[in-house]
């Protein structure tokens, strides 16, 4: 399997797309100015506490409070605290905890209010971001993911992931791990480290003990809220957690990211910097590895399935319901069980790769086609547990119930991604009538004029439909592009885009900023 991170920047957010062997499995939306996102840390103020929730409200600077619930403080939260104050008042000059003296745990079946009073700081991470109503969820127990390990402070444990299964392998990173970690810090291992040299293990753990001293020389003489550390931006995070020998290219279309991207797989993997690569072509960079196109197809609501069976994808507030239809192609020599199971099966890989892709999170219920056949109904929940083995969400899949129903329950941390694949014409609004395309090329030429003659600009890039882009450049040197040359004297450089309506076009100076 070849996996493939398509970046697209624009000026106010960045997309990324996975591919994996040119399908597309993930989409991410990442906006410039987001104040909240998940791992970020921050330095927050205690505005409420609510016994019968068991739970704080935590001021974090964001739009809504943040929630942190007694089961989300960590057993270490005395050692936190008293750590945390100890830095705010400069008592605390080293980011190593090797003299500090750690706290009991606290009592997992305790009261908030007896630990956490109003008004007071306190140190905490995002696990949610805000999703509808709800402001984000936090936690106190602070984290810190690299490559190959999770840094866990105030804390003696060392655990290794469960894909890991060679005993042997597990111990030689149980026997490094407990060498290189400074004392009363605990790590996680992560699958990534498996078969990895002693050398890049250390480098990996020295680098976030350096990120934990940036965040305790931070706290010090500041005053809540503010935030603390910011966790990686998708695209670092996505190499960070994927990144293997099948990940084969990263496409950026903006040089300054690209240069980012190089120099953070210097510090990682230095093998890999050759394969990041800085798209410079005419169409975007989504069109040219049929990223659009994809998206248009898969998050309609109806996704067709190749046997002419599809799914129709629901959301609500409490759930989200996934309804699996075998459509009018079902072929009449093959008995109905046998139908069924067929149908089920492709709609099984298909809805795992719709969950990952729409970062769908909460209760999912799928109604799968009834089959009688206890084995068949086995059958489709493996066919679901492997295909949802490459996910990294945490999730839950229960066996398919005598009705037909399969409960999975999916790890959210971010609100669902939805792309609406209906589009209002732009020119009718709605009304079914447009102007007509005879008066499109005298609007362009209009605007040429005064963006060339009024505000003298020396260059001008013009994105259209890509019929109306053929029927610009047809001809070649009698073509309209050049008859605007020879009239200026000045260079329109036209690209096309499949994303805009035939009268629909779009100016740019200098590639990045909208004229028109």
């Amino acid at each position: 399997m070849t996996r493939e991170l398509i970046v697209q920047a624009k000026p106010t957010f960045v997309e990324l797309a996975l591919l994996e062997d040119g399908r597309l499995v993930e989409f991410h939306q990442e906006k410039n100015n987001t104040k909240v996102s998940v791992g970020d840390i921050f330095l927050g103020k205690i505005t409420k506490v609510t016994p019968g929730l068991n739970a704080t409200f935590v001021n974090i600077g964001s739009r809504k409070e943040g929630f942190l619930h007694y089961s989300d403080l960590g057993p270490q939260l005395l050692s936190h605290q008293k750590f945390l104050l100890d830095a705010i008042g400069n008592k605390s000059s080293k980011a190593f905890l090797d003299d500090f003296e750690l706290e009991e745990d606290i009592d997992k079946k305790g009261k908030i209010n007896e630990l956490l009073k109003r008004g007071i700081p306190i140190l905490v991470q995002v696990t949610k971001e805000p999703i509808s109503t709800k402001g984000p969820r936090l936690t106190s127990e602070i984290t810190l993911p690299g490559r190959y390990c999770v840094l866990v402070p105030f804390s003696n444990q060392i655990s290794v992931s469960r894909k890991i299964k060679d005993n042997k392998e597990r111990k030689r990173l149980m026997a490094i791990f407990e060498t290189s970690k400074p004392r009363n810090f605990g790590v996680i291992v992560r699958t990534a480290a498996l078969d990895q040299q002693e050398e890049e293990l250390e480098r990996d753990i020295n680098d976030l003990i350096g990120k934990w001293e940036v965040i305790r020389s931070t706290l010090q003489g500041v005053k809540p809220p503010m935030k603390m550390y910011s966790e990686l931006n998708k695209s670092f995070s996505i190499l960070r957690d994927l990144l293997t020998s099948s990940f084969s290219k990263v496409v950026v279309n903006d040089g300054a990211i690209a240069t980012e991207i190089k120099d953070y797989l210097y510090r990682i993997a230095p093998e890999k910097q050759k394969i990041v690569e800085h798209y410079k072509g005419k169409k975007t960079v989504f069109d040219r590895y049929s990223v659009t196109k994809q998206m248009k197809v898969l998050f309609g609501k109806t996704v067709n399935l190749p046997n002419g069976a599809y799914i129709i994808i629901e959301h609500t507030e409490a759930m989200n319901v996934i309804d699996v239809n075998s459509g009018n192609k079902v072929s009449a020599e093959v008995n109905q069980e046998k139908n069924a199971l067929a149908v089920n099966m492709i709609a099984a890989e298909e809805i795992s790769r719709q969950l990952r892709l729409r970062d769908i999170g909460g209760i999912i219920i799928i109604d799968f086609i009834d089959m009688k056949k206890a084995e068949n109904r086995k059958m489709v929940l493996q066919k679901m547990r492997d295909s949802m083995s490459l996910d990294r969400a945490k999730h839950t899949i229960l066996a398919i119930t005598k009705f037909g129903l399969m409960q999975i329950t999916r790890q959210r941390v971010r609100p669902v991604i939805s792309i609406e694949t209906t589009e209002t014409c732009p020119t009718c609004s709605g009304t079914g009538k447009i102007d007509s395309p005879l008066l499109l090329l005298d609007e362009i030429e209009s605007d040429i004029d005064y963006l060339f003659d009024e505000l003298n600009y020396k260059k001008l890039r013009l994105t259209v439909h890509p019929f109306v882009d053929a029927y610009m450049k047809k001809g070649w040197w009698n073509s309209l592009q050049w008859k605007w040359f020879y009239r200026y004297k000045k260079w329109v450089d036209v690209s096309s885009d499949s994303a805009l309506h035939l009268t629909q076009y779009r100016f740019f100076f200098q590639s990045i900023v909208p004229m028109v």
